[in-house]
């Protein structure tokens, strides 16, 4: 196993580039596409993920715990790879149906529908690209490279297609390249790690219960993350999802770095389980505690303190409505690198998901109550309260229920 440092490195150097990246395309798209564009492709893009959602089926937490526990049998690993697969491929059919279903339900679709089909694409690049597999196995230098090949790339398609305020398709798929581009890769890597040969049988079903309370989990997360955004475009207009996206934007890049050594933890925490090394495993978790703490508290003031003057370098005087919204959402930084370690890298190696799962229905619930009332008022800013007091109540209630 590569140690613990090194593979914090890579994703470290992974998750920088999540920051440098947007601080040269951001500040340049939405000059060209003004508010409203990044609204429709916003809207788009956060439509398609609840059906990625639907299709990964809570394979992309689980899957790291099930391959990191049998990562050193290629035998059991390998089979339990292609039965995840078969788990997703057949979830993606279901969900391509499902999404042609609502093109046709649901009226506000199709003023993005050409957005909706192009961002479709991830739904299928997830379920093949087995992203999971390579974190499970700690290939963090090879993530980190192919993700910078890709993210590259999609700065170079950006800048040569996205041209006027009619270029948001090119737009989207630009957000496409970047973020599931590379998954294509994985696939045809595949081979170097694990067989492909038949197995005379299956076992699909016990994945299948194990994962559907990760996928639980993440139905609860993704309300508050993606739901404000739906719940915006329904209620308040794409120009008011836009202004939200420049503040959502910066939040999300920090706490990637944030939580950058605990991404790379989960499956060295679960193998520590499986082994029954508890020294090891309390160790590492102190460590990522004072990291959290040392990277989370200097950034969420900063950024509360100057959020005006960010707005304006990363989105012009254009998105000044986005300034409040940075502030209310800005604590949040700090609350999900917490929760992502009394979550993530202590409850799910533990096998105490369904705590977890509880824990982040709550905040769900509140979430999705306080956009409802907040939203019509407040508009991009009480969509940010609401999940700064989603984020708050999932710490809660995982400190009660870790106890």
């Amino acid at each position: 196993m590569k140690s613990v440092r090194f593979n914090f490195l890579m994703n470290f150097i992974l998750t920088a580039s999540g920051l440098v990246f947007p601080l040269i395309t951001h500040p340049y798209v939405t000059r060209v596409l003004g508010p409203e564009g990044i609204g429709q492709a916003d809207f788009a893009s956060s439509v398609v993920s609840y059906f990625i959602m639907l299709t990964m089926l809570g394979v992309p937490t689980y899957g790291i715990r099930a391959c990191a526990q049998v990562r050193d049998d290629k035998e059991k690993l390998s089979q339990t790879v292609q039965e995840l697969m078969i788990l997703n491929g057949g979830m993606a059919l279901v969900c391509y149906g499902l999404l042609a279903a609502s093109m046709l339900l649901v009226g506000r679709f199709q003023s993005v529908r050409e957005l909706i089909w192009i961002s479709s694409a991830g739904i299928v690049l997830n379920a093949l690209g087995v992203n999971w597999f390579y974190s499970a196995i700690e290939e963090y230098a090879y993530i980190t490279v192919r993700s910078l090949i890709f993210k590259v790339l999609s700065v170079v398609i950006m800048f040569l297609f996205v041209r006027s305020t009619d270029d948001v398709a090119w737009y989207s798929l630009v957000i496409l390249t970047a973020s599931f581009g590379s998954y294509v890769l994985n696939f045809i890597r595949l081979r170097k790690y694990i067989t492909f040969r038949r197995f005379p049988r299956y076992r699909i079903l016990p994945h299948l219960k194990v994962s559907l309370v990760f996928f639980a989990m993440a139905v609860a997360t993704t309300v508050y993350t993606n739901l404000d955004v739906v719940m915006l475009g329904f209620m308040r207009g794409d120009a008011e999802v836009g202004y939200y996206d420049t503040a959502v934007r910066v939040k999300g890049i920090l706490v990637s770095l944030v939580t950058s050594l605990g991404a790379v933890l989960l499956p060295r925490l679960s193998y520590y389980v499986q082994k029954g090394d508890r020294a090891e495993f309390a160790s590492i978790l102190r460590k990522a505690v004072r990291f959290v703490l040392f990277a989370a508290v200097p950034l969420t003031v900063f950024f509360i303190l100057c959020a005006r003057e960010s707005v304006l370098v990363l989105s012009g005087d254009k998105f000044l409505p986005s300034v409040r919204a940075m502030q209310y959402i800005m604590p949040t930084v700090l609350l999900i690198g917490l929760t992502n370690i009394l979550g993530i890298q202590i409850m799910v190696p533990m096998g105490r998901e369904k705590q977890v799962t509880l824990s982040v229905t709550v905040g769900g619930a509140v979430d999705l109550v306080l956009n409802a009332l907040l939203i019509p008022v407040l508009g991009a800013a009480g969509a940010a309260l609401g999940t700064l007091a989603a984020e708050f109540s999932v710490l809660i209630a995982q400190l009660l229920l870790g106890r």
